[in-house]
Formats: C-alpha cells, sequence, structure tokens
C-alpha cells in the first residue's frame, strides 16, 4: 500500500538528520523504532480522520493482514483514528527504514 508514502518518507527523512551516521551504522536495529515509535505521527482524532480521508477501510484491512501476519492477531484499536494512523505510519515506516539500511549496506 502506497498511500500517503511519500509524506510519511518525508518525515523520515526529516527525523533522520537528528541522527549522526555513527549512531546510524551501530543502531539499524533500533532505528525504526527511534523514529517511528517513541513519538506520535499524528495526535488528535480530527486530525487523523481527515489524514485518513477516503482510504480508510483500506487502511484498517492492510493493518489487520500485518498484525494478523506478524503477531497472530490484531491489536489495533479500529475504533480510535490516531491508532490507525499511527500503526499504519509504523508498518509503512518499517518498509522506508528498511530501504534506507540496505542502501547504507550497499555504499
Amino acid at each position: 500500500m502506497d498511500y500517503k508514502r511519500k509524506e510519511i518518507k518525508e518525515y523520515f527523512n526529516d527525523s533522520i538528520i537528528n541522527y549522526d551516521k555513527e549512531w546510524i551504522e551501530n543502531n539499524q536495529d533500533y532505528l525504526h523504532h527511534e523514529i517511528f515509535n517513541t513519538d506520535y505521527y499524528n495526535i488528535g482524532s480530527y486530525k487523523a480522520t481527515q489524514w485518513l480521508g477516503d482510504q480508510v477501510f483500506n487502511i484498517i484491512d492492510f493493518i489487520k493482514e500485518y498484525e494478523e501476519f506478524n503477531f497472530g492477531e490484531v491489536f489495533t484499536d479500529f475504533a480510535n483514528p490516531e491508532a490507525i494512523v499511527n500503526m499504519y505510519v509504523y508498518i509503512i515506516g518499517e518498509e522506508i527504514v528498511w530501504d534506507y539500511i540496505n542502501k547504507l549496506e550497499v555504499a
């Protein structure tokens, strides 16, 4: 799913500049957690609802599939728009960080 991937990638790019190269190289396993799990991406139900737009049900399905595959059950509270946005961003962020680290290893 690519919904707002460009926006999430920009968020990553804006965040990664706060870490020096040595820290990144020594903490690759924690990079995703640091950027996408130590703070909320989207705060406020109204803002989150607007952000989800007409893709809310596609995003919910995407999250369900991810959580069932990775955890064996679904944990996200789908009655909470903030939780939906933040979990979606967490998942897409995982892919963005993975791509970033792979490029570091190639370089």
